[in-house]
């Protein structure tokens, strides 16, 4: 299966912490959802979590020649 461009979230939050990145969000006129994602891109350069580029991903498939329809447990190694 390829890399989705977008993932859903569902999580339960204090309504106070969403009032708050509400208003995180408007004043850098952003949503709320790229607020967060901005968030924790922000906490994972802090901590040293590394996140690939997303276009890394998808450049993957182009490289291969193919779409890669196979899920990744079902992928052979090379």
């Amino acid at each position: 299966m390829s890399p989705k461009k977008t993932a859903t979230l569902n999580l339960r939050i204090d309504p106070i912490l969403k009032e708050a990145a509400r208003e995180a969000a408007l004043r850098d006129q952003r949503s709320v959802a790229n607020m967060i994602e901005v968030l924790i891109r922000r906490h994972c350069v802090a901590v040293g979590i590394p996140i690939p580029d997303q276009q890394s991903l998808f450049a993957e498939d182009e490289e291969d020649g193919r779409k890669d329809t196979q899920s990744p447990r079902r992928r052979r190694r090379a």
